[in-house]
């Protein structure tokens, strides 16, 4: 896959957002002329089944999922645009077609583990919980978990698991896991992580330096530890932070 991530468009959008914002000109009903149904059929249809997203499963759990319902009520009438939003705390919303990406990426099925690490609002752990068994997700920051955890049981996921943590540590005591998705910038696999993914499983993760463009990696756990990796696309995460570092996640 080689699709050129737009990001001048992407940080346009979030500095038009929040000077709307800030004058108080954004309304927080759906997109003029349409509903949230309608917003989301164009939304799996132009941004991610034209941009080559295949696996049927993965489109359709788009579709079902409100993701208007996963950002600050000021920013809704851009949910379906394609490009991240800030949800608070310098964190963002992912961009629908990366949130699609990393998901058809480790392909979770009916009756597996899947751990997250990263919680942020929860839309990708409402994609995930569409289609996966249970979803383990751990989230740095108590707040934003708890308002994670409180949305998702409000619209009726209850194969989600929140934890407030630390995300690089994982979920030992509910492990092994036949997919891991790691939400944020790391410079290497973390190895807790790696000991946590079930042999044959497999872990999406953006992996770079600070201050640099990262890839977004698919790593395939094998039977005897090995491990395959296969680049997808270049991106922009926010870094994963561990427990006491300044400012959180």
């Amino acid at each position: 896959m080689n699709h050129p991530l737009r990001l001048g468009r992407d940080l346009a959008l979030l500095a038009c957002a929040a000077a709307l914002a800030a004058c108080g000109c954004s309304p927080a009903g759906p997109p003029s002329g349409g509903s949230w149904e309608a917003a989301r059929r164009r939304m799996v249809e132009r941004q991610l089944e034209a941009r080559g997203v295949r696996d049927g499963r993965v489109l359709a759990a788009m579709g079902r999922v409100p993701r208007q319902e996963f950002v600050p009520e000021r920013y809704r009438e851009w949910a379906y645009e394609d490009g991240p939003l800030p949800i608070g705390r310098g964190q963002t919303i992912s961009q629908p077609y990366l949130v699609a990406v990393m998901t058809e990426a480790v392909g979770p099925r009916r009756g597996q583990r899947v751990l997250e690490v990263g919680t942020g609002s929860g839309y990708q752990t409402a994609v995930l919980a569409e289609l996966a068994g249970e979803v383990y997700t751990v989230e740095l920051l108590p707040e934003l978990a708890a308002a994670a955890a409180a949305r998702l049981a409000r619209l009726g996921y209850r194969n989600v698991h929140v934890q407030a943590g630390d995300g690089y540590l994982g979920w030992p005591e509910e492990g092994p896991f036949d997919a891991v998705v790691v939400t944020c910038r790391v410079g290497e696999v973390p190895g807790p992580l790696l000991e946590q993914l079930r042999p044959g499983g497999r872990m999406v993760l953006p992996v770079g330096e600070a201050g640099e463009m990262q890839m977004l990696r698919v790593l395939t756990k094998g039977s005897d530890g090995g491990r395959e990796v296969r680049d997808l696309l270049p991106v922009r995460f926010v870094p994963l932070r561990r427990a006491g570092d300044a400012g959180g996640k």
